[in-house]
């Protein structure tokens, strides 16, 4: 077979390098950003923030220089990014300033913080301050160290005995002596073995009154039905009145089951919105927060040099910071553009609240700004928005429908909305079934099932109708 050659015509997507980025830097957060931008500031010389000087010149200097039209190094290069996106407002929870600090013999210390305290170390403080032999403090401590994050001893004192050397000749007795020391640590309640111990170690500590002995006869012998609520068996068993029992269980419900937590660090995370909502005569506005906006610019006396030059290694460090720039100036663009959309469709929410929350679908969103369905979803995946009724991921307001009888549809929001309402407006000594709330929502006119009653309280971590009754 004699070999020759074939063209054929075909169509494929083929998406630059810039268009990848500017994908990239469509779905970071507001923290994953700013992560990206000091990482491309690291790594490209040409690239700077606004506020820093440019190197070998002053700051006002070069504002000057680049005031006119005639810059030489094109018109990315010295302006700012970030002005014509608008003032946005503060910032609602702040992650740290990018600019330098004013006072520079404050600087090493701004960011310092007490490291915190464990419950180990709190413990093992109290150890060293009670007057105790030696071996007894080593066994105290040998139980400290057994205690989970919660402040509970999770073996029993025999399983702890039998882990220890045998030339020690410890027997769980001594290790109990040990145990009765550690509880009268503080926290109350830590060295527990069970939740029923480390709530009656609680009470223990508190003085003697008649609601303190009740509430310790509750927890020592009836919790299970306290726990199911079962109020009319436990002024039987207790013989006492509605009042003393209401106090008992007020008094109980203040404890804490576990006291060590309040030691456990705590993985805080903090939120920088994208977008600040406000209400402008009569419609609501959203506008790009400004601490959230890098702004940054080409090294403006690198661009000149290379201007001059040809071939030279940083060309493509410019080219790559003028993609940075303008794909971060799109990024908020776009993430503006379906905010403001969001408003609009929603501005009952922001009159009225959640039970005026309307549906919408990104679909709706997409058709009406000419992008695609996925381009809505990276925008609003990890990204927030201030109002004056607080802070929401842009997610939040997209949802299903409920049917109505009219014939309409409603936002499952909504609906949640008025379920937490009803439950809120309910008789607690009578709590609300499920299916006594559906009845309520379809005399609303809302078309809603008992099983999807149960499925929104439980997303609002509303309990059971049994778990809601009180005295």
């Amino acid at each position: 077979m004699k070999p020759f050659l074939q063209l054929r015509l075909s169509q494929r997507l083929s998406l630059t390098p810039q268009l990848q980025q500017s994908i990239r830097l469509l779905q970071l957060s507001t923290i994953e950003l700013e992560q990206e931008v000091e990482r491309y500031l690291r790594e490209n010389p040409l690239l700077q923030r606004e506020d820093e000087e440019e190197y070998g010149e002053p700051k006002a200097a070069l504002d000057s220089s680049f005031s006119g039209n005639d810059n030489p190094a094109g018109p990315d290069e010295g302006a700012p990014f970030g002005q014509d996106l608008g003032a946005a407002g503060d910032m609602i929870y702040p992650i740290g300033s990018s600019g330098p600090s004013d006072d520079d013999d404050d600087d090493g210390f701004q960011n310092l913080q007490a490291a915190p305290t464990s419950l180990r170390e709190h413990l093992s403080c109290q150890l060293g301050m009670m007057p105790l032999p030696d071996r007894d403090r080593a066994l105290i401590q040998y139980l400290i160290d057994a205690l989970d994050d919660n402040g509970y001893l999770g073996l029993s004192l025999e399983e702890l005995a039998e882990t220890l050397s045998a030339e020690l000749e410890i027997d769980p007795d001594e290790l109990q002596i040990a145990l009765k020391h550690l509880q009268h640590f503080d926290p109350s309640g830590v060295g527990a073995r069970t939740p029923q111990e480390c709530l009656v170690l609680q009470l223990e500590v508190l003085p003697p009154d008649p609601v303190r002995s009740l509430a310790l006869r509750i927890v020592q012998e009836h919790l299970d039905l306290l726990a199911n609520r079962e109020f009319t068996k436990l002024k039987k068993r207790l013989d006492c009145d509605e009042a003393s029992l209401r106090k008992a269980q007020i008094l109980i419900q203040r404890l804490n089951p576990h006291p060590g937590a309040i030691y456990t660090a705590q993985d805080t995370r903090y939120i920088t919105p994208d977008v600040v909502v406000h209400k402008v005569r009569g419609r609501w506005i959203a506008n790009i927060n400004s601490e959230a906006c890098p702004r940054l610019r080409i090294n403006a006396l690198y661009a000149r040099i290379l201007s001059k030059q040809r071939g030279s290694s940083l060309a493509g460090h410019l080219q790559e910071a003028r993609w940075l720039v303008k794909n971060i100036r799109q990024r908020f663009e776009t993430i503006l553009r379906v905010a403001q959309s969001i408003v609009d469709k929603q501005r009952q929410f922001f009159d009225h609240g959640e039970i005026a929350m309307r549906p919408m679908v990104m679909r709706e969103i997409a058709d009406q700004l000419d992008l695609h369905e996925s381009t809505v979803s990276r925008v609003t995946t990890q990204k927030y928005m201030s109002t004056p009724r607080g802070v929401f991921e842009m997610k939040y307001f997209f949802g299903s429908h409920v049917s109505t009888e009219a014939g309409g549809a409603c936002s499952a929001t909504a609906i949640r909305a008025l379920i937490k309402q009803i439950i809120g407006n309910e008789d607690s000594k009578t709590p609300l079934s499920d299916n006594q709330i559906s009845e309520i929502l379809d005399r609303q006119g809302f078309v809603i099932a008992r099983r999807t009653v149960a499925k929104y309280r439980e997303s609002l971590n509303i309990p059971p109708v049994k778990l809601r009754k009180s005295i």
